[in-house]
Order: C-alpha cells, then structure tokens, then sequence
C-alpha cells in the first residue's frame, strides 16, 4: 500500500526538490552527492561543516509533515491515508508502539516523506552560507573560510531547531581541509586533501581524495567473518567462497569510485586469510595447509573474485560515471 502510495506523490515533490538534495531520488545515487565535495574544494572551499540529523526518521511531527504534503497535495483521500500509515506504527519485540512523531525508517514512503520534510530546509538555504550537500539526513556544508563554517552551522542549526529537529553532537563538527590535515567522513567515505605524486616533467596537484572510511572497512571485516565463521564448516569451501563474492561484489562496487585500490587490497587480502582459515578448522590442519589449498586450487583462491584494477579515481569537473566512447569501449 505504501508503494502505490508512493507513485501519487512522489512525482509531485520531485519536481520541486532542489539540486542540493540527492537521497533516495531518481536518477541520482550517493556518487552524485560525493561529487559535489570534489568540485568544491576544488574551487578553493576548503572549509567544512559535517553534521547529520538526530533521529531524524523517528523526530519529523506528524501534523508538521502532513502540512508540508498539503503544500502540493490536497486530495483528502491521499493525505487521510498518509496520516493512517504515520499513525499504525512499529511492532518490536511483539509489542506494536504508536508514536506522535517520525515516520518508520525502512518504511517504503519514509524516504519520500523525509525529504518533503527536509525540503523546507533546502529552501531556506542561501548559497552564501555555502554549497550545501545532503544525503535524506546526511549532510555537509563546503566554505570558504571558517568564519563562513561558522555562520553556516549557527544558520543550520536554526532552521533545523525550526522544523523540530537538531544536528547530532557527536557528529557535528568544522574541518579545515589541509595537506597533512585531517578530513571528514561522508556517505562511507573518508575525504582527505593530499597532493600529488606528480610524473616527470609535470606539476604536483592538490585535490580532495576519498577512500572507505574505518567504519565501513569494518563493517567489510564483520561481514566476511560472518560468512566464514566455524557453523559454517560443514559447506563445502567454494560455497563459503561464493558468498563471499556476492558480498564484495557489492561492497566494491560502492567503493571503487575513489582512491580505494589499497583499502580493496586489503579486505580481499583479509578475505583470503579468513578462507584459508575456514579451510585449516574444516580439515583440523594448520593455516599453511589452508593457504597452500588456496594457491594450488583452480580456479585460484578457489573462486575468490579479485578487486585488482577496477578502481575509477574521481576528478573535477569529470562526471564520476564511466562513459562509453564511439568505440564502445569504457573511458576512465
């Protein structure tokens, strides 16, 4: 129900919604949004403001919500609809709770109704705060200076108090992006300025580089120890090694879009030592006996997909995407 729903209002808001907005909209991905620090800083916005929303699915008012739908819809059918599902509520635990506020994240309509919420927000911003980004309830401020860094989170931080939200403490903060600084974290990326190696005969260039940030390469870590724990023994090896595949198929498929090659190296390293472990404990052999499987078996690593190569480094005033030349080859 939440799905048909969906399709009735969601055109109606997408032809409203600003370009500093990029979640969950179609046509747009978090790569999109990831380019917009890169022109940036590339412009000489060197100061950032990094911030996400406290609860925000679980904050936004009901009748405030529904006020900013009846801004563009006033079928009264749609809008009693709209207020049963914010009102039917989340069974945890078997116990079904009923809140005042918040729409149910991982609701189907949620991420519609965050963002027509939060486009109230995005009006309201003026381009000389800065160049705003923001991810549904992710979003980071490029400055040039850090009196505008200032201004800009005093401004937020307003306009959020006025819809009845607030940014989270813990992961509000003013960066100044430097060589040899620190850098700030965005949709699983970790952003840092560097400079250029430079080849012979050319000039060392500074530009805003990115790699998966610590927490996700953690999450990476978890999720293949989960997939080659010891319940798992009885599957045979090139099973354990499959699942795996499909998890850093997806998980580099994400990630490949920075300057990622040495984190990739390293979780697939880890993936290998994780896979010639499972092999020694399914044997009740040592590691070694683990590893020589591994680099005797065929297909190699038995199957174990490799991430060398597939790193596509993003570039100012470059589209992120890879486009297909006259030839139909892929262009870098």
């Amino acid at each position: 129900m939440q799905a048909a729903l969906k399709i009735v209002p969601g055109p109606v808001f997408e032809a409203d919604f600003l370009p500093c907005s990029f979640g969950f909209r179609p046509r747009l991905s978090a790569h999109d949004a990831l380019q917009v620090p890169v022109e940036a800083s590339a412009r000489g916005r060197r100061w950032v403001v990094e911030t996400d929303i406290a609860s925000c699915f679980s904050a936004i008012p009901h009748e405030r919500l529904i006020e900013a739908v009846e801004e563009r819809i006033c079928d009264q059918p749609v809008l009693k609809l709209l207020r049963a599902m914010l009102r039917a509520g989340v069974m945890e635990d078997g116990q079904v709770r009923r809140e005042t506020a918040g729409t149910a994240q991982g609701g189907v309509i949620s991420p519609v109704m965050c963002n027509v919420y939060l486009h109230r927000l995005d009006r309201a911003w003026d381009d000389g705060d800065g160049v705003l980004v923001r991810f549904a309830d992710d979003l980071v401020v490029m400055c040039w200076s850090r009196s505008q860094a200032e201004a800009a989170l005093e401004r937020l931080t307003d306009l959020l108090a006025d819809l009845g939200l607030e940014p989270k403490a813990a992961k509000t903060r003013i960066v100044h992006l430097e060589e040899g600084g620190g850098g700030f974290d965005f949709l699983g990326f970790h952003h840092r300025l560097v400079r250029s190696r430079g080849r012979t005969g050319t000039k060392p260039v500074t530009f805003l580089a990115r790699w998966p940030a610590d927490k996700a390469i953690q999450h990476a870590r978890d999720r293949i120890r989960e997939l080659t724990r010891r319940s798992r023994l009885l599957l045979a090896a090139e099973w354990i090694a499959q699942d795996v595949n499909v998890f850093l198929r997806g998980w580099a498929a994400y990630f490949r879009y920075g300057h990622s090659a040495r984190a990739l190296a390293r979780i697939r390293q880890y993936a290998r030592m994780r896979l010639a472990l499972f092999i020694s404990k399914k044997h009740a052999r040592s590691r070694s006996f683990g590893y020589w499987v591994l680099t005797t078996s065929a297909p190699a690593d038995i199957g174990l997909v490799s991430l060398y190569g597939i790193v596509v480094a993003p570039r100012a005033g470059k589209p992120w995407r890879e486009r297909p030349n006259a030839g139909g080859e892929q262009r870098r």
